[in-house]
């Protein structure tokens, strides 16, 4: 037990945890943070031995039901049709994502001045950009300027090659006048900041071995260690404690031996993604907070937010990139915008996700038909292999308030602390884009020369992103944190993860979530003489 409260304790070393640590450390404050999970050896990504396929089904699986590591927990997702994605250590999620890297559009700010649904942000692009600029000179961003979907923004490297997937594709857009540009990705196209350009290896959601792909494990963390911030890890924090006035004291948490300790602190940052924040928040009951921490709304864990993603297949003749290159390529916004035309509000983007490896290629085309047992067998997956390559289409998610994230009354992690739970219904809304999404695909596909098209819609393991949970907003009634990421309920406590999403956009969140990160942290420096007032 350590007696003298620290002045800031971090809860999660991920996207967000890290750059908010890194922002914070220049003003001196003692600046703890706590990680359930570890350090990854990217000598032991799956990438470095043949097995690299098995291993992303194994022990490097997006899945915790199904990776099942000791820092892991459980997730009950049995009233959800899409599973959750989560992965606990030092870098989080970035660890396993694929570093597409877009950032949100100005009208995602405005959702229901612009159509009239959900709630619009207390801030706006214009307001986050320099926090936008801040993460991408950090992690490194390849692209190419000028997209005309945004407003103007600089990349730190050139593009990644489209490959041949790319061009075949982008042929496809080309006939049909449709938007596509060459990918923001957080995969560095040439050697930036001490780490290599990419190899073209492939494995980018299992670890990058080679260091080109920016998960914050070696971007934001070496840095925010070096200017005195201390990280631990293998430890899992129970519940949030707080004071008669409601103040919150500190924690209660695990060790890596299982032992209970408690640390004290003067400010508490919650950094655990938009499932593992609102699961601490509602674990954390008190005298003050019957209903769970920081909750008088009774919005935690409510209006959670995934990204319902479509997966889009052609089967071409000619051979493609197969698993070869980073799935980041090139992207289409054509119908990211509301057109009432549609039948739905809102919309999505196409990322191009070139192929997969040859067992993947053997498990999609038998699920699907395409292959079967006997003397074909070979000739049938050969006519697959290094010839799928296709896109997904991340689809806006709006947040509905019955779409939740609770404590499971039986379900515990290794420590004895309730699991979340899942409660997660597809809206009609979300249905309508989805078809519209797989219907506009397959045509793009068969204009640049598919022979057949695989669909998915929804991705049933597509919960990568998690979102909405603790939202932000200047209504006490209507939100979690204030403008600026710190609770309503308790002045002492910020929030800086997906979980304060207002709304989802359509794009890949974590570019967003890190200039959130930088915004509070900044905030909070601005405002240390007066920070609890």
């Amino acid at each position: 037990m350590q007696k003298d409260p620290v002045d800031v304790l971090i809860i999660g070393a991920g996207a967000s945890g890290a750059a908010v640590a890194f922002s914070l450390a220049e003003t001196r404050m003692k600046i703890v943070c706590l990680e359930q999970g570890d350090w990854t050896n990217p000598a032991q990504y799956p990438s470095t031995g043949r097995d690299w396929e098995a291993r992303h089904f194994g022990d490097f699986n997006i899945n915790p039901n199904k990776r099942r590591a000791r820092a892991d927990y459980p997730i009950n997702v049995t009233d959800s049709p899409i599973s959750v994605a989560n992965f606990n250590g030092v870098g989080g999620g970035t660890v396993l994502y694929a570093g597409h890297f877009p950032r949100f559009h100005p009208s995602d700010f405005r959702v229901k001045s612009l159509d009239g649904v959900a709630e619009d942000w207390p801030i706006d692009y214009d307001f986050l950009e320099p926090y936008y600029n801040q993460n991408d000179r950090m992690m490194g961003v390849s692209g190419l300027s000028g997209d005309p979907a945004y407003p103007p923004k600089q990349s730190s490297m050139p593009p990644l090659p489209l490959g041949k997937s790319g061009q075949t594709l982008a042929r496809g857009f080309n006939k049909l006048g449709w938007h596509w540009w060459p990918s923001d990705s957080a995969i560095a196209s040439q050697e930036y900041d001490g780490r290599p350009g990419c190899v073209n290896l492939g494995a980018c959601t299992s670890g990058c071995a080679e260091g080109a792909k920016a998960s914050t494990d070696i971007t934001y963390w070496p840095a925010a260690i070096r200017a005195g911030v201390e990280l631990r890890t293998g430890c899992r924090v129970r519940e949030i404690t707080v004071d008669k006035k409601g103040r919150a004291t500190g924690v209660i948490y695990y060790d890596e031996a299982g032992t209970e300790q408690v640390l004290k602190a003067h400010v508490v940052v919650l950094a655990c993604n938009g499932v593992g924040t609102p699961r601490l928040l509602l674990n954390s009951r008190s005298e003050s907070f019957p209903d769970g921490l920081a909750n008088t709304s009774g919005l935690v864990g409510r209006n959670l937010m995934f990204h319902p993603y479509a997966s889009i297949q052609g089967i071409f003749d000619e051979e493609q990139d197969g698993y070869r290159g980073p799935g980041n390529c090139i992207w289409s916004q054509e119908f990211y915008e509301t057109d009432a035309s549609r039948g739905f509000v809102r919309g999505y983007t196409y990322e191009i996700v070139r192929g997969r490896g040859p067992v993947a290629t053997a498990i999609a085309g038998m699920l699907s038909g395409r292959v079967a047992w006997g003397a074909d067998h070979h000739a049938q997956i050969r006519s697959m292999f290094n010839r799928v390559t296709g896109m997904v289409a991340i689809c806006e998610d709006l947040p509905e308030e019955h779409n939740t994230v609770t404590l499971d009354p039986i379900l515990k992690d290794a420590d004895g602390i309730p699991a979340p739970k899942i409660n997660y219904t597809l809206s009609e809304n979300s249905r309508k884009m989805l078809s519209h999404a797989v219907s506009r695909a397959t045509e793009l596909l068969i204009t640049a020369g598919a022979r057949d098209v695989m669909t998915e819609a929804p991705i049933g393991a597509g919960g990568w992103h998690l979102m909405g949970t603790a939202r932000m907003g200047t209504d006490p009634e209507k939100s979690v944190v204030n403008e600026w990421g710190r609770s309503h309920d308790v002045r002492n406590l910020f929030i800086v993860d997906g979980s304060i999403f207002v709304t989802s956009a359509g794009v890949n969140p974590t570019r967003t979530i890190q200039a959130l990160a930088l915004y509070v942290a900044d905030s909070m420096k601005k405002r240390l003489d007066n920070l609890f007032d």
